[in-house]
């Protein structure tokens, strides 16, 4: 199962972008996230190459088909063979939306085990596929430039202090599976993959058939996407302390920046006094301010005033006298 040399440096650049780190004189350890799947196979195989006798590996079996412990069992196999040490990690799903409490459960799990054994960085097997088709469903959904920007090639996780780094986002979907191939390792196939009740199955049937869409150019898209989200966080946190002043009764915002930037300070507004409100909520709240119309958000009243937005939290309602 050797990888060729020219893979492996390759793969050990892209990882030296996302993981400046990894040439630290303590030599730190990676934790790979390994499903059985042919992306996450290939991350295996490379990283192993890459960095030999520093990495350590885990598969998540959520338990929600019958094969998972097989599969999970045969990522064990694989990585006694590559004498890598592997973990197995059960966890529950909570019941809604089901592949959203896969990917919350998967991380915290992931940071504990890494916790566990001193591990410096979590990877993940997302690749240039991930990211176009991710860009194309948010694009579908409106999505402003947070959500368009799609997943970052460095991250924490479970908003812990563990990094998560996804190395593999230079690469196609076809030349993952073709390190597996090569290597002789058969993938596991999940068939949720092509489940047509999936927004992401369906989209990937889409692309599959559209040869003139250049998927590293959308994928590149939501690259410079990411750096324009990132310098809208910057200015909104500076618009935040020039422009945000705490009262007694809540937070009185005066705005002078640009819309894009005002929102992200309004969101937090909420997210501070009350909780964290969707895109669309936060959107409409600005609109009524903008138009010189209080409104109200979750727990809390805004109104306009003199140059500016007051948030405060709505009076408590008294309960109803029983009659006598």
């Amino acid at each position: 199962m050797s990888i060729p040399n020219e893979r492996a440096g390759r793969f050990a650049q892209s990882l030296r972008m996302v993981w400046p780190e990894m040439n630290a004189p303590a030599a730190p350890r990676l934790g790979v996230a390994v499903s059985g799947g042919p992306d996450s196979l290939a991350l295996l195989l490379l990283a192993a190459a890459a960095l030999p006798g520093r990495v350590e590996a885990a598969t998540v079996d959520h338990r929600l088909r019958p094969e998972s412990a097989i599969e999970a069992a045969d990522v064990a196999a694989l990585c006694r063979s590559l004498d890598i040490p592997h973990a197995i990690l059960p966890v529950t799903v909570e019941p809604g939306n089901v592949q959203e409490g896969a990917r919350r459960a998967r991380y915290v799990a992931l940071a504990h085990w890494a916790q566990e054994r001193s591990l410096y960085a979590i990877a993940t097997a997302h690749h240039a596929d991930d990211q176009a088709e991710t860009l194309l469903m948010r694009l579908n959904r409106a999505s402003g430039v947070a959500g368009l920007a799609g997943v970052r090639s460095r991250g924490w996780v479970a908003d812990g202090d563990l990094p998560l780094i996804r190395p593999m986002l230079g690469w196609r979907r076809s030349e993952l599976a073709q390190v597996v191939a090569d290597a002789g390792v058969t993938a596991a196939d999940d068939p949720s993959n092509r489940d047509d009740r999936f927004d992401r199955a369906r989209l990937r049937k889409a692309i599959s058939g559209a040869d003139w869409l250049d998927v590293p150019a959308i994928a590149q898209s939501a690259a410079h996407l990411a750096d324009a989200d990132a310098a809208l966080s910057w200015s909104a946190d500076m618009e935040f302390n020039a422009r945000v002043k705490r009262d007694p009764f809540g937070m009185t915002y005066r705005p002078m920046a640009p819309k894009a930037i005002a929102l992200r300070v309004v969101a937090r507004i909420v997210a501070e006094l009350d909780d964290e409100a969707r895109g669309s909520a936060i959107a409409r709240l600005f609109d009524a301010l903008a138009a010189g119309e209080p409104a109200s958000i979750g727990a809390l009243v805004v109104r306009p005033n003199a140059g500016g937005w007051s948030f405060a939290k709505a009076p408590a309602r008294k309960a109803p006298k029983r009659a006598g």
